[in-house]
């Protein structure tokens, strides 16, 4: 049987782990200590390791993992690390044999210039591109090439479970419904967001779908968003770095 499971690193990241009860995966390994942890309680064996970008909070594990277990490690080509990894570029595919997984390798700058995503037809593994009803924050790419690395994300199936990498998700609805307070679907979200993180499960996974209805960050030409921005201007760029800009001081 086939698993995702996430691991919690310092406040609000989230490690995810695939793996099949026998071998595993992680994604973003920030902190080596709770994934050799979990592989140990779990009785699995690390086969790789997928990096999306080269901020600490997502890399800081690696080097502690591979005296653990020497493994492949994944990662953009666009950046640069400490340690030794196969370099991915926009277009390229990786296959995971131990877990019978191959990914898609999408590049998609704006949090970072070289941050990439691994994706396939059931899953996406986005890093800080795309949250639970938000976007990553600017650190080195422009508003044009984030908004375009969101459009790309719209195109994907809508099926497909998103799996970023920060519990974000119910302060991104609460400045989401500023702007648009009457979606019904972005309420209800509101609703399982809460209920979820009362019990401190997780509001992650959520699919490409939920984030078409409820995501303001890919609902740019939504009349009810401009409106709210009291923006003149419908271009969708003006509109995409108007909310990145208000959401920064959200």
């Amino acid at each position: 049987m086939f698993n995702i499971i996430p691991i919690s690193a310092f406040d609000d990241n989230y490690i995810w782990l695939l793996h099949n009860a026998r071998h595993a995966v992680v994604v973003d390994p920030g902190d080596a200590q709770p994934v050799i942890e979990t592989l140990n309680k779990l009785k699995l064996e690390l086969v790789a390791i997928l990096i999306t970008h080269h901020h600490s909070d997502h890399i800081d594990g690696v080097t502690k993992l591979l005296e653990y277990k020497r493994v492949l490690v994944y990662a953009p080509q666009y950046e640069t690390f400490n340690f030794k990894h196969t370099q991915l570029i926009d277009g390229d595919e990786i296959n995971l044999p131990e877990i019978q997984q191959r990914f898609r390798i999408m590049w998609l700058p704006g949090h970072t210039l070289g941050h990439i995503a691994y994706v396939n037809d059931e899953y996406l593994f986005c890093g800080d591109t795309l949250f639970g009803a938000g976007c990553g924050r600017l650190f080195e790419g422009t508003p044009a090439q984030m908004l375009h690395s969101l459009q790309r994300l719209k195109t994907l199936n809508p099926s497909i479970k998103v799996f970023c990498t920060h519990e974000y998700t119910a302060k991104n609805i609460d400045f989401a419904l500023t702007l648009e307070p009457d979606n019904v679907d972005l309420l209800k979200r509101k609703q399982q967001v809460q209920a979820l993180r009362t019990q401190k499960i997780p509001s992650i996974p959520s699919t490409i779908e939920l984030e078409l209805k409820t995501n303001p960050f890919l609902r740019c030409r939504q009349a009810t968003i401009i409106k709210n921005l009291q923006f003149k201007n419908d271009d969708e760029l003006s509109v995409f770095t108007a909310l990145r800009t208000l959401r920064n001081h959200y």
